[in-house]
């Protein structure tokens, strides 16, 4: 495996379509062949054709593995021998270590030490050894790096390298295979493998096929370099598999030959996209498994009426994150709020109130009373009011009858 080290990209050989289909033959067997689906219900929403491939129905549910592996079957029986190495929080490391394993090589994955513990447990129930290190991901693939010298380890990195690239091609291959009329790819861009090596792929098989690679807002490192502006990149993201601050120096330049174009899409949009696809497709999708609709919500006349395809590229989202998507989500909808409601201090005043919820039929979830930390009189009070509605018009006649009943509403919005 070739030392990224040592390699400027100029010097990093571009993969073909050849070298995918290579990938397909040496992983095949060792990958679930996962399958690309039509949703009527979400072509219908967004106004294109839309087909889904399930990389979440993975064994580590994201499609990591592919490249993982196939840069696992290019080693040399030495490099097995004496192990690898990677730095990663993430699902390259849990493909990495589970095929790893399977192969009886050695694995190391250096994380953060502020990784979820769950991360590390399942990272480590594959069979790695787990390193932790530092604050953030630079400081573990800084330390990662040392200790591929020290150890004698082979680094496989998580994108910037052709036999990961060409692993993660093999996903635009079983799509064309399964779907052969699509005309367009969305693909989630982190370090920009996925799309490096499904472009390739897609534009050996079909030249005139649409590759649109799509980064969330907070962690625009692609778009930026590729549009030659200064972006920052930070923040709490929901897809944080893609939330990467600097993109690869050979993805880069196989990005910019390849991809048409690079949509970014806002939280909003990525929440949304997890809740339709769990509660439309049943399927649990991780923020950045979701990019890829998220972008077909934010920018819809960009895909109107062609045959799209969409990678759920990964499941791996806490449970807790999940339930608090899908109820933000709600609320959003218009099916729970919470309303703000002023009222004096006074024997009956919340009954009164509590009658026009009932006379509407609105369902009250919970009610919060603040009398001392308020703006108002001493007489006054406010009331927050959570409340579950059938849909954002019977939520809208409810606070019409109370402010007809002469009281001040608001509504508490999300961001």
């Amino acid at each position: 495996m070739t030392d990224l080290a040592t390699l400027t990209a100029a010097d990093l050989p571009a993969i073909t379509l050849d070298d995918v289909r290579a990938a397909a033959g040496r992983i095949n067997g060792s990958v679930v062949r996962t399958p690309t689906l039509h949703s009527q219900t979400l072509s219908e929403m967004v106004g294109a054709e839309v087909w889904l491939k399930f990389e979440n129905l993975q064994f580590t549910a994201a499609y990591k593995e592919r490249g993982a592996l196939n840069a696992l079957l290019l080693m040399d029986p030495e490099q097995r021998a004496r192990g690898v190495i990677a730095a990663s929080a993430g699902n390259h490391a849990q493909g990495l270590a589970y095929h790893g394993k399977r192969l009886g090589v050695p694995v190391t994955i250096v994380m953060p030490s502020t990784t979820p513990q769950v991360k590390v447990s399942q990272t480590a129930s594959h069979g790695a050894t787990i390193v932790l290190f530092g604050e953030k991901f630079d400081d573990a693939y800084a330390h990662a790096r040392e200790l591929e010298v020290e150890r004698g380890l082979t680094f496989v990195h998580p994108f910037d390298h052709p036999h990961v690239a060409a692993g993660q091609g093999t996903v635009a291959l079983e799509m064309l295979e399964d779907v052969p009329e699509l005309d367009t790819l969305i693909v989630p861009i982190g370090g920009g493998g996925l799309l490096s090596g499904m472009g390739t792929a897609a534009r050996g098989i079909k030249n005139d096929m649409r590759l649109v690679g799509v980064q969330a807002e907070l962690y625009p490192s692609m778009y930026a370099e590729l549009n030659g502006v200064d972006m920052a990149c930070e923040g709490d993201t929901l897809a944080e598999g893609i939330a990467v601050k600097e993109p690869g120096a050979y993805t880069r330049k196989l990005v910019a030959e390849l991809n048409d174009d690079i949509v970014l899409v806002a939280e909003r949009h990525l929440e949304r996209a997890v809740s339709l696809l769990l509660q439309i497709e049943k399927t649990v999708v991780e923020g950045a498994g979701a990019a890829g609709l998220a972008a077909m919500l934010a920018h819809p006349d960009q895909f109107a009426g062609r045959k799209v395809g969409l990678v759920l590229t990964g499941g791996n989202i806490d449970t807790r994150l999940l339930a608090n998507v899908l109820l933000r989500d709600l609320a959003r909808s218009g099916r729970i709020a919470r309303l703000r409601i002023r009222l004096q201090d006074r024997p009956g005043a919340l009954f009164k109130v509590m009658k026009l919820f009932d006379e509407k039929q609105v369902n009250i979830i919970e009610i919060y009373h603040q009398r001392i930390f308020t703006t108002l009189p001493a007489k006054g009070l406010i009331t927050d009011i959570e409340c579950e509605a059938r849909d954002r018009e019977h939520l809208d006649s409810l606070v019409t009858s109370l402010r007809d009943a002469g009281y001040m509403v608001t509504t508490v919005e999300l961001a």
